[in-house]
């Protein structure tokens, strides 16, 4: 039987982990922390997970590997250079992993996006031998791009984007131009240097595509690091959790929190979240509450926003998707928040003066408000704040705004200039989330929830690519 490949996605993150499997045996690469998935996925396929497999200790989220490991009995893979506090089998480049009669896995060192990062090329049986089929590439080739190397620090991003190059031109030269390419990176993780440019795709594909085997060294290098922003706060704790050897999850119900609860933790400075989508938000929510909905990358914006370790509160319209939350949590480590509450904004308060609204409007009434037409309930636009990205920022923004970065919004509150503040991001859900934390700090605010390319047609006047 042909060895098949599952891809489990996790889309929240970015990222993918794949169950290989040739119908008896399976081997797992990279898998998240919510093991359960995989575990499901393997009783479906009716086979045996015997070897797991890490391509490097991975930044951007915490690794189910070393729990699903122990919970199904697998050989547990990690590169040998990789200094961590739990047994696993030290891996060195070019070592072959007999998966199965059917299929297995070749080491290839591709460091770049990490210094011990390992690649795993894929092999299966031909009658004579063993015929490459695909292969596990991680963080370093991914689909139309790499991943980025700066995550050691701005002292080895330049070191690690050559080494990066090199690697991908080792598996390019390795492998044949129909062998399949499974990244970890790249649909959306801050771990990648861009984003996807395809669902799937090929050593040939990336050879043709890949500005990485398109550019000489040089310029790649250079190319990389130019296009470089800033990656979640949170980063900072995955490497230390991962290389300590993550503990098991608990994703049982957190507490119940009531009306005067919900106000005593707001009142201590606590981060309650409120997982609704951001329409919901602003026709009604409980004053001091932080705007996050479910609906996009909840995760990586809390993560990166938040005070570590600091108590977290999640508010949603039902059990299930505080439910999902927390599994969106534990996979970045955070892993019991404090308390939760479901149901209705009116059903969170005891005093309905706690309640508030966000206006919200679109490039259009933006563009009104600037000449001084302001459409009917709608306050003055004396500010125009821009929470996108810096790299977003270069591509074109509107003139005259404020531009400062979600992530870095909580410390710099204070600049932005008095007045009404209009705020917008690249579709509504950063906008929303800044429009709570100015709220919350006291400002007047309206939302423009509008996707950012309406800007223009809307009649707002636009700054041109830097």
């Amino acid at each position: 039987m042909a060895v098949d490949v599952s891809v489990i996605a996790t889309s929240s993150l970015g990222d993918r982990s794949y169950l290989a499997s040739d119908g008896r045996a399976a081997v797992v690469v990279d898998p998240q922390r919510d093991i359960d998935r995989v575990v499901a996925l393997a009783g479906k396929l009716g086979v045996r997970i015997t070897h797991v497999v890490e391509t490097h200790l991975h930044n951007d989220y915490v690794s189910g590997g070393r729990q699903l490991a122990q919970v199904t009995g697998a050989t547990y893979l990690v590169a040998a250079a990789e200094q961590v506090n739990f047994e696993r089998v030290p891996v060195e480049h070019g070592a072959v992993v007999e998966v199965s009669d059917g299929m297995r896995l070749r080491a290839v060192t591709t460091p770049g996006h990490t210094l011990h990062h390992h690649s795993y090329v894929l092999q299966e049986p031909n009658g004579d031998g063993w015929t490459p089929s695909g292969v596990f590439t991680g963080g370093s080739l991914l689909f139309g791009t790499t991943g980025r190397t700066d995550l050691l620090g701005q002292e080895h991003a330049h070191e690690l984007a050559l080494r990066q190059h090199a690697s991908a031109w080792r598996l390019a030269d390795l492998l044949p131009d129909g062998a399949e390419v499974w990244p970890t990176h790249g649909f959306g993780s801050f771990c990648s240097a861009g984003q996807a440019d395809a669902p799937e795709s090929t050593i040939g594909r990336e050879k043709r595509l890949n500005p990485v085997l398109r550019l000489a060294a040089d310029d790649f290098v250079r190319e990389t690091l130019a296009g470089l922003d800033a990656y979640p706060a949170y980063y900072a704790h995955m490497g230390v959790a991962n290389a300590a050897g993550p503990a098991p999850v608990d994703l049982t119900p957190v507490a119940r929190a009531d009306a005067g609860a919900l106000r005593g933790r707001i009142a201590g400075g606590e981060w309650v979240v409120d997982l609704r989508h951001r329409t919901a938000y602003a026709t009604s929510h409980l004053a001091g509450t932080v705007s996050l909905g479910l609906d996009g990358p909840m995760s990586t914006w809390l993560g990166w926003l938040i005070d570590w370790g600091s108590p977290l509160t999640l508010l949603a319209d039902t059990p299930e998707r505080v439910a999902e939350a927390q599994r969106e949590l534990v996979r970045i480590g955070i892993d019991r928040p404090a308390a939760r509450a479901t149901g209705h904004p009116e059903e969170w308060v005891d005093d309905p003066t706690h309640l508030r609204r966000l206006p919200v409007a679109d490039f259009a009434a933006l563009a009104a408000a600037r000449a001084g037409n302001a459409p009917s309930g709608l306050p003055a636009a004396d500010v125009v704040l821009d929470v996108r990205m810096t790299n977003e920022w270069k591509t074109g923004h509107v003139e005259g705004t404020v531009h400062i970065p979600l992530p870095d919004l909580p410390r710099r509150v204070a600049e932005v200039p008095q007045g009404t503040v209009w705020v917008h991001c690249g579709s509504g859900y950063r906008a929303t989330a800044a429009a709570s934390l100015l709220a919350n700090a006291g400002r007047r605010v309206v939302v423009i929830d509008d996707r950012f390319g309406n800007a223009q047609a809307a009649g707002v006047a636009m700054v041109a690519p830097v």
